[in-house]
């Protein structure tokens, strides 16, 4: 895959995700027979919760000198990446829902950032911050599909 099919460049760098490394640091890999929950395809239902996630877990965060800027960046773009889907889901031309699609892959890519970030500086926060990052990870990728494919049509 490359650069222009969605990857970053330090993903095409490093084909070892340094996001996976950091996250499984303390923990063991677990395989998964049967999945958590049932999985729910229409975006719009998928993002809302999500962003309602992030706020009531941006709650739970210590307020701190650092975890201030975290917090407000955090839920910014935790709550942006369904609103810019509702935004493409209305777009009215190709253009129009490519950029709005492409504003959904950052805003995830962003959340996942500052998930990380909060681990860090709060780490009896870990594994929550984990749980939200790993559905923000499947947000951009299935973000970064769509893009692609609209792209290339």
């Amino acid at each position: 895959m490359s650069n222009d099919e969605g990857m970053t460049k330090s993903e095409a760098r490093n084909p070892c995700n340094a996001d996976d490394s950091f996250w499984n640091e303390d923990t063991e890999l677990v395989v998964r027979e049967e999945t958590e929950k049932n999985r729910v395809y229409d975006l719009e239902e998928r993002t809302a919760p999500f962003g309602e996630a992030i706020i009531d877990f941006a709650k739970t965060i210590p307020q701190t000198p650092i975890t201030n800027r975290i917090i407000t960046q955090l839920v910014g773009a935790g709550t942006s990446v369904g609103a810019n889907y509702a935004e493409a889901d209305d777009s009215v031309s190709k253009k129009d829902f490519l950029k709005s699609i492409g504003t959904c892959r950052k805003e995830a890519r962003e959340t996942k950032h500052f998930l990380r970030m909060v681990a860090r500086a709060v780490p009896e926060l870990k594994l929550q911050a984990r749980e939200l990052w790993m559905e923000a990870r499947e947000l951009h990728l299935i973000f970064s599909r769509i893009w692609r494919g609209r792209k290339n049509e």
